[in-house]
């Protein structure tokens, strides 16, 4: 049974005023009723405008090419996946009992498809100053760090290391959160195949899960 959306808007940043605008941007087209699909399709452009405009500004010597390569990392289905996990969208996404029975609540297509739906959403309930306010919040560390001609993270270099040696993906796990809700520290370990796990502590999931893989990807070149 899902959760009520009330724990979401807080986790989201933003009180929805239309609730039902939110309860169909979590609805997959497995349902019956209204779905996401068209939300997805508002988010999408809403979120590739608003991050062009942020490089755009970030970046006034960068070329289009490099402009270009910079937004597909950052709206890419993997990186919206990261932001559904970091919100904990799993645990309030409605689907159709065949889709629940095939594990529908942990692929990551669908997850990162409801983060786009629900910037839509957020788009309709009150304008795009608080989709854009949104956005910037949930990229905010993606964008500061993000250079370009460098646009693959270490979870990505990582994770292709491992498929080009159809070696198993690495296992992320929060294993200590510490600290007040504006203030946290993640402590997460990263375990691999044939090696010791790495644990790495931030201030934010992704962070403590970028780094660990860093570790992990210098382990592995050292032992080249």
């Amino acid at each position: 049974m899902q959760k009520p959306v009330s724990g979401l808007m807080k986790k989201l940043g933003y009180q929805f005023q239309q609730v039902a605008l939110l309860e169909q941007a979590l609805t997959h087209r497995s349902c019956k009723g209204e779905h996401n699909e068209r939300l997805e399709f508002l988010g999408d452009a809403l979120l590739s405008m608003v991050i062009a405009e942020a490089l755009y500004k970030h970046f006034p010597k960068a070329r289009e090419g490099d402009l270009t390569r910079m937004r597909s990392s950052l709206v890419k289905g993997i990186t919206l996946a990261e932001i559904a996990k970091e919100l904990e969208l799993a645990q309030y996404l409605r689907l159709g009992p065949g889709e629940m029975k095939s594990g529908g609540l942990r692929r990551e297509s669908i997850q990162a498809d409801a983060v786009e739906a629900i910037l839509g959403a957020i788009f309709l309930d009150s304008g795009i100053d608080a989709c854009k306010e949104r956005i910037l919040s949930w990229f905010g560390s993606r964008l500061t760090d993000i250079q370009p001609g460098v646009q693959k993270d270490s979870k990505t270099q990582l994770q292709e290391y491992l498929q080009g040696r159809r070696l198993p993906l690495p296992l992320y796990e929060v294993i200590d959160t510490q600290g007040d809700d504006h203030d946290q520290v993640f402590t997460v370990r990263c375990t691999v195949q044939g090696r010791a796990p790495v644990i790495a502590s931030g201030n934010s999931r992704r962070k403590a899960e970028q780094d660990s893989a860093r570790m992990l990807l210098e382990q592995i070149k050292n032992d080249h």
